[in-house]
């Protein structure tokens, strides 16, 4: 029996990564995924950003539902989100200075991020404090692995680089660092990740 426990948590987890990946299979955060992976430090930053508003906010909106009437229940998730996104900015800000330079705009966008809202809605509001925060460890880390392969993959192809280290003389493939490169990277990453997770 407690066996069967822990695969049903480990489940919450890895069904984020993989099975309900928001990038790759639900097609969700489109926005920051496509503006913010020019490299694979971007990527994993704004995975970060995003996985630690999802799991506070998890937590907060499953403790809170039962109290919120279902009239108003969308404006105060979204008001529960907007004030762990302040705390990551004031964090980010004091901490990542040049991290949160480079996001800009795209830290304030988390508390619209469909992702996030779409976890409130769809399982915190409905389950319990730690499955809801597994729940959104699983989906949070699955948005950050995607998003730091398509910027490790941008970077390579387009400058010749990971992680800020260069490795290959000379300049790459500029269109991979500007808006057509995202798309095409995304492209193609899909279909191998759908192929992958089909097969196991």
């Amino acid at each position: 029996m407690k066996e069967d426990k822990i695969m049903t948590k480990l489940q919450l987890i890895t069904k984020g990564l993989i099975k309900d990946n928001p990038t790759f299979v639900l097609l969700l955060g489109m926005c920051p995924t496509l503006a913010t992976t020019t490299s694979a430090v971007n990527g994993l930053s704004m995975g970060l950003a995003t996985l630690f508003v999802l799991v506070l906010s998890n937590m907060a909106i499953s403790a809170i539902a039962p109290a919120v009437p279902d009239k108003v229940h969308i404006p105060v998730y979204i008001v529960v989100i907007a004030t762990f996104v302040t705390v990551l900015q004031f964090l980010m800000q004091a901490f990542t200075p040049g991290i949160y330079a480079t996001l800009g705009l795209f830290i304030p966008l988390i508390v619209v991020n469909c992702i996030v809202l779409g976890r409130a809605e769809a399982f915190a509001n409905k389950n319990g404090i730690f499955d809801s925060a597994l729940d959104g460890i699983g989906v949070g880390l699955g948005f950050t692995c995607s998003l730091t392969v398509i910027g490790l993959v941008r970077e390579i192809l387009g400058s010749g680089s990971a992680f800020s280290f260069k490795f290959i003389p000379g300049d790459g493939i500029l269109a991979f660092v500007m808006a057509p490169g995202a798309f095409l990277v995304l492209g193609y990453l899909m279909v191998l990740f759908n192929k992958i997770a089909k097969k196991q």
